[in-house]
């Protein structure tokens, strides 16, 4: 199997078997990885690569958007509304082009993502262990 159709398979395979925490992590990591691309594309007038990465980051604000319940958690109308404006401001970096706005959210969304990570390895660390 070529490397790349084992890694993509592999990718495939863990996001269909994690769970719900670790799902939202490996999402944070992509939109961030996206976004890491895309400010380094626009630097270097890579208008394609610039294109494909700001809207799979929107996607998946857009999926963090509608997955976030808020009637569970009322508190996170805000974060609903920070993930539009982001969608917006990645929108408005591409004419004229300012990869600032890019690193701008980028840098928001980095201790968001850490913070979802402590979560999870705190909750890892207090969940009991099987017994076997």
């Amino acid at each position: 199997m070529p490397n790349g159709l084992a890694r993509s398979r592999y990718a495939d395979d863990t996001a269909h078997t994690a769970s719900p925490q670790r799902l939202l992590t490996m999402l944070y990591d992509r939109l961030i990885g996206d976004l890491a691309v895309a400010e380094a594309a626009m630097r270097t007038n890579d208008h394609a690569a610039v294109g494909s990465r700001i809207q799979h980051a929107q996607e998946i604000l857009l999926e963090l958007w509608s997955s976030l319940d808020t009637t569970a958690w009322p508190e996170g109308e805000g974060l609903k509304a920070l993930y539009l404006w982001m969608v917006s401001e990645l929108n408005s970096s591409r004419i004229p082009p300012a990869p600032e706005r890019i690193l701008a959210v980028r840098e928001m969304l980095e201790p968001l993502r850490d913070t979802w990570k402590q979560a999870l390895t705190l909750e890892a660390a207090s969940s009991p262990s099987p017994v076997g």
